[in-house]
C-alpha cells in the first residue's frame, strides 16, 4: 500500500527518527501530524533487550505517540547499518535523535559526520540536560527534571512537600519545542541552504516554562511557594466546593471583581478595606476564599457556571478525564479523532491543537509494525530482494 502522509504542509520533507521514550517521538509526531515523511529506525526486535515503550508496543501510550510513521529496523551497531543509515541522510531533511549526548559521536552520527554526507542535513537532539556542562552525559527523567526545574516546589498544596505535575510537561515540552527549532531550522535553510545543529532538553524546557514564576525570582527576587489551588498572584482564583462537587472561579482585575461581588449577591466587598485591590485580597486570601466557600456550597456546579458565564466571570468544572471528551464544546471541536489501525480497530486519540484551515492535518496511518516498511525502504535505496534478504539474515535489519 502507498504511503499517504497526515497533511501537505511538510509533504516535501524527510525525518529520520531515532527517538525512543516520550520527549522525542513526542517531537517526531509533531512533524508526522504535519505531512513530514517519518521514517522511523528501530533496532530489530531481536536484539532490542531493553525493551522500552516498544515492548507494549500495542498499548495506548506507544499507539498515542507513533501514529502516522514509517517502520524501518536497522541495527546502527552494525557497519552495513550504519552503511544504509547513511544513504538514508544523503537524501533526508532531518534527523531526530534523543540518546545521551555522548552516544551520537560514539556511532559516528554526530552533526560533523552528518553534515559531511548532506550539508543540508539538520540534527535535532534531545536531552536530559543539555549537551555540555556537568550533567551533560547523566540519564534524564522527567520527574527529575521536573524537581530540578522548580516545578514541583510551586505545585501542590502550601505545607505538603513537592509534588510532581499529573503529565511528564518536561519530555513533552522538551518535544514540542525541539519540533519548533526544527520547523525553525527549516525556515532558515530556505535562505542559507545550509543544515544545522539544534538541541534542547528537559532542564531547559521545564525551566522555560516556569514562565511568570521565574521572573517572580529573576526580577523581583521573591522566591514563589506552592499555592494549592489558589491562584499565586489572581486572587480570588481557586477551586471552590458546590452542593455536587467543585468549581474552577476566576477572578482576574477590578471590572470582574465587581461583576464577581454583585453576583455572589455582596457587591459591598468592592469597597472592604480588606478586599479593596489586589494587595487587600491577596492578605486576606483564606478570609476571602472561606467566604466564596459558604456562598457557592449552596448551589450546584452547572448553577453557578450558567450564572457566572452570563455574568462574565471567569469559570469552569473540573472534569474527571471520561468527562473532559463529554463535554459539548470538546465534542464540537472534534479533539478526540478516530485513527483505524489493522492489529487493533479503530481507536481515538486527540488531534493537534493548532488548525490550518486550508492544510490541515489528519491521522492517516496507525504507528506501524517494527520494520513494517524496512522492504520498502530499502527498495528506493536501490537494494534488491536479495539483498534484503541478506541483511536480514545477518541481523542487519
Amino acid at each position: 500500500m502507498p504511503y499517504t502522509q497526515a497533511a501537505s504542509v511538510l509533504t516535501d520533507i524527510t525525518v529520520l527518527d531515532l527517538t525512543r521514550v516520550r520527549s522525542g517521538p513526542t517531537c517526531v509526531r509533531q512533524l508526522a501530524d504535519w505531512g513530514a515523511d517519518v521514517i522511523k529506525v528501530e533496532i530489530p526486535p531481536d536484539l532490542d533487550a531493553k525493551g522500552g515503550l516498544a515492548s507494549n508496543r500495542h498499548g495506548s501510550d506507544f499507539q498515542n505517540l507513533h501514529r502516522n510513521k514509517r517502520s524501518l529496523t536497522l541495527n546502527l551497531k552494525d557497519e552495513a547499518g550504519l552503511k544504509i543509515f547513511r544513504e538514508l541522510v544523503a537524501g533526508a531533511d532531518v534527523v531526530v535523535e534523543n540518546y545521551r549526548p555522548d552516544v551520537k559521536t560514539r556511532l559516528g552520527i554526530d552533526y560533523e559526520a552528518l553534515s559531511a554526507i548532506n550539508p543540508r542535513i539538520i540534527l535535532a537532539s534531545i536531552s536530559g540536560f543539555g549537551q555540555d556542562g556537568p550533567y551533560a552525559k547523566r540519564p534524564g527523567f522527567d520527574q527529575v527534571a521536573q524537581g530540578m526545574g522548580g516545578l514541583m516546589s510551586i505545585t501542590g498544596l502550601p505545607g505538603q512537600g513537592p509534588v510532581r505535575a499529573g503529565i511528564p510537561i518536561a519530555d513533552l515540552t522538551a518535544g514540542i519545542f525541539c519540533s519548533q527549532g526544527i520547523l525553525l531550522a527549516l525556515l532558515e535553510r530556505t535562505q542559507s541552504g545550509k543544515g544545522q545543529w539544534l538541541h534542547t532538553s528537559l532542564l531547559e524546557a521545564q525551566i522555560f516554562m516556569l514562565d511568570f514564576q521565574s521572573a517572580r525570582w529573576l526580577v523581583d527576587h521573591e522566591v514563589p511557594w506552592q499555592a494549592g489551588n489558589n491562584h499565586p498572584t489572581s486572587i480570588p482564583t481557586g477551586v471552590f466546593e458546590t452542593a455536587d462537587g467543585h468549581m474552577n472561579i476566576s477572578v482576574a482585575g477590578g471590572a470582574i471583581w465587581q461583576r464577581f461581588c454583585a453576583e455572589m449577591g455582596h457587591p459591598e466587598w468592592v469597597e472592604d478595606p480588606d478586599f479593596i485591590d489586589g494587595a487587600a485580597r491577596s492578605k486576606n486570601r483564606d478570609q476571602l476564599n472561606e467566604l466564596i466557600g459558604e456562598i457557592t456550597k449552596a448551589e450546584t456546579t452547572a448553577t453557578w457556571i450558567d450564572r457566572f458565564n452570563k455574568a462574565g466571570v471567569p469559570c469552569g468544572p473540573i472534569y474527571t478525564m471520561d468527562e473532559v471528551f463529554e463535554d459539548p464544546q470538546v465534542q464540537a471541536l472534534g479533539l478526540a479523532q478516530s485513527l483505524t489501525s489493522a492489529e487493533l480497530g479503530e481507536m481515538n486519540f486527540v488531534r493537534q491543537p493548532v488548525n490550518l484551515t486550508r492544510t490541515p492535518s489528519s491521522f492517516v496511518a496507525a504507528p506501524p509494525e517494527a520494520g513494517e516498511h524496512t522492504d520498502e525502504v530499502l527498495q528506493k535505496l536501490g537494494y534488491t530482494a536479495t539483498d534484503i534478504d541478506d541483511l536480514r539474515s545477518r541481523g542487519v535489519v
